[in-house]
């Protein structure tokens, strides 16, 4: 068992947190995607608080054809137009909640789907909710995670950098090496490198062979001129 998830199961002193202004975002979809590793969503319920690190995002900018924004502006995803650090949550295959952040200026769709978190404080609760008691299993991948941290449409356009409840903090716990890689499940721009995760992370979600390097190119060797 790797020491990251044995430091999960040990009892925790009360972590400090500080919340993210919206001036910390930075200004851009792809940016936004790679600041995000190593942030805190945090969502406080009468049950108690819980929260998990982001060590896995996938970026959908403007204009992607990937994107629930690609036709333009429907009802069901208005909240992508909202200013960045809003939700947008859409539910996935008729079973599943998706946590998304909005990442460009007002009025400009684009958003960051959340796909894992590495739990850090609730983790009783979170498995309560999960019914199940395996920390992998907790908050690696979208759907495990909205749902360990019951995320679901009721939290659509809520201010993550205003809101009581569900907000994004940072536990001044810096993020390690990044790795980055296709988008995992779609078909449309399926080649672009826009997953961005924590190498390493156990709680990292996808195919194994996405998260180690790109093979290195050999460069040509010149043969010798006569």
């Amino acid at each position: 068992m790797s020491s990251l998830i044995t430091a999960c199961k040990e009892p925790r002193t009360k972590i400090s947190i500080r919340r993210i202004r919206r001036s910390e975002l930075p200004e851009d979809t792809i940016a936004l995607a790679r600041f995000l590793i190593g942030k805190v969503v945090v969502h406080d319920l009468p049950a108690g608080r819980v929260s998990g690190r982001i060590v896995e995002t996938e970026a959908y900018p403007p204009g992607d054809p990937a994107g629930h924004h690609f036709r333009g502006p429907t009802l069901r995803i208005k909240s992508m137009y909202l200013a960045p650090g809003h939700v947008y949550v859409f539910f996935n295959y008729g079973a599943h909640f998706m946590l998304n952040v909005v990442s460009e200026a007002p009025d400009t769709a684009a958003a960051i789907l959340i796909r894992a978190l590495e739990p850090l404080e609730g983790i009783e609760i979170m498995q309560r909710h999960r019914k199940t008691a395996e920390l992998l299993d907790l908050t690696r991948g979208p759907g495990r995670l909205a749902q360990a941290l019951q995320i679901d449409r009721r939290h659509d356009g809520v201010d993550l950098c205003e809101d009581e409840k569900l907000w994004l903090g940072d536990a001044g716990q810096s993020a390690g090496l990044i790795g980055k890689s296709v988008r995992i499940g779609i078909t449309r721009a399926a080649d672009k490198l826009l997953r961005f995760f924590e190498r390493g992370n156990p709680f990292v979600s996808g195919p194994k062979r996405l998260l180690q390097p790109p093979p290195k190119r050999r460069k040509p060797r010149l043969r010798a001129s006569s």
